[in-house]
């Protein structure tokens, strides 16, 4: 089945603590449904100090994402749309908006 967000993606978030947020998604888990968006569901990790002259620290790394949490935004409407999926006459199957009826790839 084709994926409906792909990486590259410009998406926003629906719900959650960073709802209405944009970001790229800078990679797909497709064993999980994730997606990892750059910038949304920032967490505090803590690391330990892997030698005497490196310290131990808090760091903030992106955590993945449900895909149901997302909609894609679509480059002609620049609003968050559902996505569609559409045969065109060579054969090739493409990505559109639902909203503006425009192809996304």
């Amino acid at each position: 089945m084709a994926a409906k967000v792909r990486r590259n993606d410009t998406v926003e978030v629906m719900s959650g603590k960073d709802r209405g947020r944009r970001g790229d998604v800078r990679s797909v888990v497709t064993s999980s449904n994730r997606l990892l968006v750059g910038g949304v569901n920032m967490v505090k990790k803590h690391r330990r100090a892997r030698s005497a002259n490196e310290p131990s620290q808090i760091i903030e790394i992106e955590s993945p994402i449900h895909a149901s949490n997302v909609r894609v935004v679509c480059r002609s409407c620049d609003q968050a749309a559902r996505v569609g999926f559409r045969v065109l006459e060579d054969g090739r199957k493409v990505r559109y908006c639902k909203r503006c009826d425009e192809a996304i790839d």
